[in-house]
């Protein structure tokens, strides 16, 4: 992906400035840093938004833009702007991401500046945020499809498979479930009929299966609050491509020079597993991290208080070798300790042990079938839209619907306190499926005891309590587990059927698999020759919960099976429902 933009940037020869379409800007980011395009002649990079450039002399301005219709309106803006302002002559350039669209061309043409405009596709179907986890970083791909009609996304995810099958192989067998995941499958069909002149890939694989799963099929996994230590994360601050902002008080050091100033800074900190301690810490349940880090301060601390002993020449040479690693792993702490304080203080609110409480007892079938009294007060506090609207979409998913009274109270009162576009809204939900009448058998309870969705405290072994939440285990994991130990749905086909949409099961090659020279959580080279690779694709999202739940699967002893996770979004449930709100 770097060597295609550097590529493209070589295509404009001399000083250029580029405007960034700010959706795509930290994605991308992660593959190209601004030191690296400092070194291609990048004057100054700018966000694609309404306003006015700064007069800079450059001989080429790029926009790196996806292709929707209110993105080129800017490009358009921009460029009508410039052609007045600027004496000398600048060449305008527009790099698609990830392929060029028609409309947009026709659009941007009756604005009149195609013209002016040199085109470019800049291919990056898929980010990759760590070792074991890729994002299509689709903005609003489930609404788009869901809701407008709009199956670009499904597209988009077609390809980006068919990108991974000419990278690594052809995956031997494929699963799915959901109307989404027999789109896509149907459109990777088409798209390798259309092109057979093209390779499509080595005959044999280092992925086994791949696994298609529409997040239609599992709302409640969103709906849940995430309480892992990644997963409170994202729900407290947000998570975007792997980069999270803090206030900056925590993060004030003893031997700061400038107290005051690091305080009003926002801290912006990269969370991936290169970092050692986030990579302990990350899939833990938020109750242990604190006891992680306080065994982490001891033994930094008996680290460096070696220094202090009686040492030869040969010691203190090893000791200063080791010393950098050492005050990094110091410096990681503080970090870590910095932000489970900031979350402490709100998991230690009665508030959020009152909401964790109401969640847990809709996934446990309780009380589902009447107006909640929690629900009621948040309400009447007047609480955000979005906290509301997700415990009802959880009680509603987790009771196969509300009793007609029960969803009709609900929506009278959002109604008269939120407003009338709130109804908007509710429309929208009832449309995806998330607020319905309870009208036939109740679905979710036949699920959650056949494939053993929830358990009691006492059920819990400690490996399991590491990434449950609310003693709730996704059913997206608890079929993805069935896959890797299975060859096939035909064990539980019959509770399946409960779920919208249909069954896939596809057949691709018979070859044997490639051999793999290294794996993501096997150690001894026996598990590595034999431990079978399955590619999990959540199609309109995926929580940090749920990778979580599958490398807990993946790193059990007697587990022979890697999970490689790709999404078309990291979603959590306030960004979901966000998602789906009507704007005002």
């Amino acid at each position: 992906m770097r060597k295609e933009l550097l590529n493209l940037l070589h295509i404009c020869e001399g000083s250029k400035l580029i405007i960034w379409d700010e959706w795509l800007a930290n994605p991308v980011g992660l593959v190209a840093q601004y030191s690296l395009l400092m070194e291609h002649e990048v004057a100054d990079i700018f966000p694609l938004k309404p306003g006015t450039l700064p007069t800079i002399s450059v001989k080429h301005i790029i926009f790196i833009a996806r292709p929707k219709l209110v993105l080129m309106d800017l490009v358009a803006d921009y460029i009508l702007s410039l052609r007045n302002k600027q004496s000398a002559t600048v060449e305008f350039h527009l790099f698609f991401v990830p392929r060029r669209s028609e409309l947009c061309e026709k659009h941007l043409k009756n604005r009149g500046v195609l013209g002016t405009l040199s085109i470019e596709e800049f291919r990056c179907d898929i980010f990759p945020f760590d070792s074991d986890v890729m994002s299509l970083e689709l903005q609003n791909d489930f609404r788009e499809n869901y809701l407008e009609g709009d199956p670009t996304c499904l597209y988009n995810a077609a390809q980006a498979i068919r990108t991974i099958q000419q990278l690594y192989g052809i995956i031997p067998r494929v699963y799915g479930k959901g109307e989404a995941a027999k789109q896509v499958w149907d459109l990777l069909c088409r798209l390798n009929k259309e092109e057979q002149g093209s390779p499509r890939g080595a005959s044999t694989s280092c992925i086994d299966q791949l696994l298609l799963l529409d997040r239609a099929i599992d709302f409640t996994s969103v709906m849940a609050t995430q309480l892992t230590y990644e997963g409170l994360i994202d729900e407290l601050y947000g998570i975007r491509s792997s980069t999270v902002t803090f206030p900056g008080h925590k993060f004030v050091s003893p031997d700061d020079a400038r107290p005051e100033v690091t305080a009003r800074e926002k801290k912006r900190i990269i969370l991936n597993s290169s970092e050692e301690l986030f990579a302990e810490l990350r899939d833990c349940n938020f109750t242990s991290v604190g006891a992680q880090l306080s065994k982490k301060a001891r033994i930094i601390k008996t680290q460096l208080d070696e220094r202090h002993n009686d040492k030869s020449v040969q010691e203190i040479k090893q000791f200063v070798s080791r010393l950098p690693q050492m005050l990094a792993n110091k410096q990681s702490l503080a970090t870590h300790t910095a932000i489970a304080e900031y979350i402490k203080e709100t998991t230690d609110s009665f508030e959020f042990h009152d909401t964790i409480q109401c969640e847990e007892d809709f996934i446990n079938g309780i009380d589902n079938d009447k107006v909640c009294p929690f629900i009621e007060d948040l309400i009447a506090q007047k609480v955000p839209l979005t906290k509301v609207l997700r415990l009802i979409c959880l009680q509603c998913v987790t009771g196969s619907g509300l009793k007609p009274k029960v969803l009709e109270y609900y929506k009278r009162e959002l109604v008269q306190v939120y407003g009338l576009s709130t109804w908007l809204t509710l429309c929208n939900l009832e449309k995806c499926g998330l607020l319905k009448a309870q009208t036939g058998p109740r679905h979710y309870t036949v699920l959650r005891k056949t494939l053993h969705l929830t358990m009691e405290e006492f059920e819990l072994e400690a490996k399991e309590k590491s990434y449950l939440s609310s003693k709730y285990i996704p059913l997206t994991v608890r079929l993805s587990e069935h896959i890797s130990k299975n060859k096939g749905w035909s064990a539980i086909a019959d509770v399946l059927g409960s779920l919208p949409g249909p069954l896939l099961e596809e057949l691709q090659s018979l070859q044997p698999r490639m051999t793999r020279r290294n794996s993501i959580s096997s150690e001894n080279s026996s598990s590595i020759e034999n431990a079978r690779v399955v590619l999990v694709f959540f199609i309109g999202g995926c929580t940090y919960h749920e990778i979580s739940a599958l490398r807990s699967i993946s790193q059990q002893e007697e587990s022979n099976v890697e999970f490689v996770i790709l999404t078309t979004k990291l979603i959590n449930g306030n960004t979901f429902i966000e998602s789906l709100v009507e704007e005002h």
